[in-house]
């Protein structure tokens, strides 16, 4: 009863502070920023003697990652909906990439060089938090791709450009990535063979879906559990509020994987819109940051909470609801639930606990 009242607080915290999704511009024409810079063609990159090389500490050459992989991988999704390239569930991606671009968390936060600032804002720091947990999202995926031939033709050999501004030994081809990161890189290898198999495998489209959500989820969660500990040192860079929120923002991506959420464009911007603007500092304090929206504030408030909650429970809170996500039903119950609750302020707070005991009752 003890975790069941310090989960309904988080839950009526939750409803006290959704409303309606503040108008941040994380899209352009409804894409990601700049997503029209970015290539669309292998063939636009540098290429000598079927070497790539790509230079992902540019804001550019790393959304044409993003790019790639979902021209690539759309003919795989036929089971996301009537709309394959709309529903790809890849967009999260280079959604957050361009959040985090206009937010300045990209930009490097020791200020010892101007990457990222106003006269190289394509520069992405080898530095920045941010960018290294993304380097995991987008350089590793990438790779795993052309190994699986989702990219090119299974010959291709991709070498990655290291930054100028950073010490730390970023992987630089997929046998450097595999020998560093071996089961990182098997997860995604596993999301892009899965993804092929199962397109054609003779199931319903529901499972179809299901599976590759699943895939997908448990390889972004690879990754950033991998980023977690690989990039930590670089939180030093960043003000007590900004760490705090970034810590939660990893720990939040735990209730929304366990839902195996299809993270289109569409939904994807509603979930992201209320992200903070722009880098925490010291003094910062949701909900009354000043020049933050009552959006941004309310999101900060919700993400300390679920962080803090779970860590006060030792994890219950992360547990009850992954448990309660057991099966395909569920999972689109719970995604509905996750929408709601952050979403619908109109949403009944007393029906909360009976929908997630139905949920693991019939687990």
């Amino acid at each position: 009863m003890h975790v069941l009242g310090m989960l309904s607080g988080l839950l009526v915290l939750l409803a006290a502070c959704s409303g309606p999704a503040h108008s941040a511009i994380i899209t352009e024409n409804n894409l990601p920023i700049l997503w029209a810079e970015a290539s669309s063609q292998l063939s636009d990159l540098p290429q000598q003697d079927n070497i790539v090389t790509i230079n992902p500490w540019n804001y550019q050459q790393r959304m044409t990652l993003y790019r790639l992989q979902l021209a690539a991988s759309d003919q795989y999704m036929g089971s996301m909906g009537p709309n394959t390239t709309e529903g790809n569930p890849l967009w999260s991606l280079p959604l957050q990439l361009g959040w985090k671009l206009r937010s300045g968390r990209l930009l490097d936060p020791t200020s010892a060089t101007t990457c990222g600032q106003e006269s190289d804002s394509m520069c992405i720091s080898g530095q920045s938090w941010w960018a290294c947990v993304n380097y995991y999202l987008s350089v590793i995926p990438f790779l795993a791709a052309v190994q699986k031939g989702v990219i090119g033709d299974g010959q291709l050999q991709v070498q990655i450009q290291t930054p100028s501004d950073a010490v730390q030994d970023y992987c630089t081809s997929y046998t450097d990535c595999s020998t560093k990161f071996p089961d990182l890189m098997a997860k995604w290898e596993a999301f892009y063979q899965g993804m092929k198999d199962l397109s054609v495998a003779a199931i319903m489209d529901v499972e179809k879906k299901d599976q590759i959500l699943g895939l997908m989820w448990a390889a972004q969660q690879f990754s950033l559990q991998t980023a977690s500990s690989t990039c930590q040192e670089k939180l030093k860079h960043y003000s007590y509020p900004e760490k705090a929120f970034a810590e939660s923002w990893l720990s939040s991506a735990d209730f929304v994987a366990a839902t195996h959420f299809q993270s289109t464009v569409e939904r994807s911007v509603l979930f992201m819109t209320p992200l903070p603007g722009r880098v925490l500092r010291e003094g910062d304090q949701a909900p009354n940051i000043q020049d933050l929206s009552p959006e941004e504030n309310h999101t900060l408030s919700i993400f300390n909470w679920m962080r803090n909650m779970n860590s006060v429970l030792g994890g219950t809170l992360v547990r009850m609801w992954r448990s309660a996500m057991c099966s395909q039903k569920a999972r689109e119950q719970g995604q509905t639930l996750l929408q709601d609750l952050t979403l619908n302020p109109k949403f009944a707070l007393t029906t909360v606990f009976s929908i997630l005991s139905e949920m693991s009752t019939n687990c």
